[in-house]
């Protein structure tokens, strides 16, 4: 059963630490990967609602691919649609996008400067708990209360740990300070009671 909790207890381990990196990454982030949560279902099934998206800058964007634009305040939230036509070049290039279940392209193309990036991953369902994880309580819950467990568990490791050595090293001192057989206090005779008696 040892292996059990073990393994129970690093998959929560990496839950945490996955999801805590997820949402830092969602507030600032890193290395130009951006994380999205998907509001809507205009690119199902494809994306489901409540998933998320992980987006990176290309160096090119081509009919097909899946991007994410426009204003990212917290009155505003960008789009994440599928490119249907390219025009221009270089810095003036223009795409035409539509989600997959829509059944007309955006009526607004949207210039290069607008694009985030290209979606390359998306993940299901993680919105819902990356949302609440971005609330004061869900973040307690989520992240707060289960990061503290690990803490205080690692802790615990620590100091049985120490409590061990200092065990294991107090009954070697122990053994150290007891005499050895071999040097035992061997029997003292009377050297008188010993002797043999003179014959003249």
């Amino acid at each position: 059963m040892q292996w059990l909790y073990k393994g129970i207890y690093w998959m929560f381990v990496a839950a945490v630490a996955v999801l805590g990196g997820l949402l830092m990454i969602s507030l600032v982030p890193l290395a130009h990967i951006q994380v999205k949560v998907v509001k809507s279902g205009s690119m199902e099934p494809t994306i489901k609602t409540g998933g998320i998206v992980i987006d990176m800058p290309a160096s090119s964007y081509e009919i097909g691919d899946i991007i994410t634009f426009g204003q990212d305040t917290k009155t505003q939230i960008p789009t994440t649609h599928r490119i249907v036509a390219v025009e221009g070049t270089g810095a003036d290039r223009v795409f035409t996008t539509k989600g997959d279940a829509n059944d007309a392209p955006d009526p607004t193309p949207t210039p290069i400067g607008e694009v985030h990036g290209k979606v390359l991953l998306t993940i299901p369902f993680v919105g819902y708990v990356l949302d609440f994880a971005r609330k004061p309580l869900g973040f307690m819950l989520l992240v707060g209360v289960p990061a503290a467990f690990i803490i205080l568990e690692e802790l615990g490791k620590i100091a049985r740990e120490l409590m061990r050595m200092r065990s294991s090293r107090f009954t070697r001192s122990e053994a150290e300070r007891k005499p050895s057989p071999s040097h035992a206090a061997q029997p003292i005779y009377n050297s008188k009671q010993s002797a043999r008696p003179r014959v003249d």
